[in-house]
């Protein structure tokens, strides 16, 4: 976890950053595209993505370590208001052939339902106007390769970023190799728990969830534990909660009493928690680029409830030697007892863990992405 004490230390590793004007990193390569302004003038701040197109966004050789990545893209086109769950984010370490990461490019940033929020966090930092940021420190050994997927029905015209990093002169061997991986169930099944990630194998700490949920059904929907399957368990977990608002670090359903009286949930964004986006509207109009691309069919902006949270295990990570499963129960409260229930679920996990990896299940098509 980074923190100042050291920062005045001399170290031995240099300094690269990769974006469109200087797409390998190499030293003094930056900023030498032209424009309209003169030669050396911001000449090629972004990419463009055409509609099913994979783009290598950076290929570094190794050792070394990601410390930053910074991108920003509409969330929206002529062709669809779901830009942001339509991008596909890869990254691969050390040439393997499975990703190590693999999200829709709104949800790794903890940016769901295709919408976005603020994020104020330690990690992931999401500014006005779509600014997406992550200072998770991603090393690897012999090469990085960080791609981005177009599965939008349209063409990408401006996808910006930078990717800054280290060349180092070797990793330790203690040092593990950062996952992410996005999971959704359109619909969960009564009295069967949510997987987050399942059957992890290497040896790890597992350090964060974004989780997404749409309620489909009324009332509370935050009782259910989050379960840390370590190592050997089986039937029950090693680490297991005491419910879903209280795993992000609220209480009491988040509620709050407002200027106005009314008592209702209020989100919050902390170093290592936040319950970062709450709505029950629908945003799509919102999102259009021009007036003149909004439709005019009027069917009204009512959506299903939708609720954003994250939360960072840096000051307490979940380490496992041999391998890890995550679930989350589906259970709510209304106002009298508890019940099961079933809602739309989708998440991220972030962990570090030895190499290799267990493959990730298939990757949900476009259509089986799209929010609600």
């Amino acid at each position: 976890m980074f923190t100042l004490e050291g920062i005045e230390k001399l170290k031995k590793n240099k300094s690269r950053s990769i974006n469109p004007e200087n797409p390998t990193g190499a030293a003094g390569e930056g900023g030498k595209e032209g424009s309209d302004l003169g030669p050396s003038r911001k000449g090629s701040p972004m990419i463009q993505i055409k509609s099913g197109e994979t783009l290598t966004l950076a290929e570094i050789e190794g050792p070394g370590t990601i410390r930053h990545i910074w991108m920003t893209v509409t969330d929206a086109t002529i062709h669809g208001s779901f830009v942001l769950r339509d991008l596909v984010l890869r990254m691969y370490w050390d040439n393997e052939e499975t990703p190590s990461v693999e999200s829709p490019l709104g949800d790794f940033f903890c940016n769901g339902f295709g919408t976005r929020c603020d994020i104020n966090s330690m990690p992931i930092v999401v500014n006005p106007s779509g600014a997406m940021n992550c200072y998770f420190p991603m090393p690897f050994r012999k090469k990085a390769r960080i791609e981005i997927t177009n599965e939008h029905e349209g063409d990408i015209d401006a996808f910006f970023y930078t990717i800054n990093y280290t060349v180092e002169d070797e990793i330790d061997d203690d040092t593990a190799y950062f996952h992410a991986q996005w999971r959704r169930e359109k619909y969960t099944k009564e009295a069967k728990d949510y997987t987050v990630v399942r059957n992890i194998e290497g040896k790890g700490h597992y350090v964060g969830t974004y989780l997404a949920l749409t309620a489909l059904e009324r009332y509370w929907w935050g009782e259910g534990e989050f379960k840390f399957y370590i190592d050997d368990d089986e039937k029950y977990p090693t680490i297991c909660g005491t419910g879903t608002e209280d795993y992000f670090g609220g209480a009491w359903a988040f509620h709050k009493k407002h200027k106005d009286g009314v008592i209702r949930s209020s989100t919050y964004n902390t170093p290592f928690l936040g319950y970062a986006f709450q709505s029950t509207e629908d945003h799509t109009r919102d999102n259009f680029p021009t007036k003149d691309s909004i439709p005019t069919h009027g069917f009204g902006r009512d959506a299903l409830p939708m609720h954003g949270l994250y939360r960072w295990h840096l000051p307490d990570p979940i380490r496992f030697d041999e391998k890890l499963t995550v679930t989350l129960q589906q259970i709510g409260n209304d106002d009298i007892k508890l019940f099961e229930r079933a809602d739309d679920i989708s998440s991220v996990a972030y962990w570090y863990q030895t190499m290799p990896h267990q493959p990730f299940p298939k990757f949900p098509e476009t259509k089986e992405r799209r929010p609600r």
